[in-house]
């Protein structure tokens, strides 16, 4: 299950998969250099993204 407190990095390299849906959202997650260092909620919350959306998304495509 992917949580907002996670690291984006971390997220990306634990399930691929989810790297489209993050660009989609506006999350180019993978180019970006503090990746490893900020949590999936801060970076929502910077880029305006409905988190609670996101979190839905992610952790449907993970579960399929």
């Amino acid at each position: 299950m992917i949580t907002k407190d996670m690291k984006i990095g971390d997220i990306c390299r634990r399930y691929p998969q989810v790297v489209p849906v993050l660009k989609r959202f506006g999350l180019d997650c993978l180019e970006c250099q503090i990746a490893d260092l900020e949590d999936l909620g801060h970076g929502a919350g910077v880029h305006k993204v409905d988190l609670d959306e996101l979190l839905e998304e992610l952790n449907r495509l993970i579960a399929e």
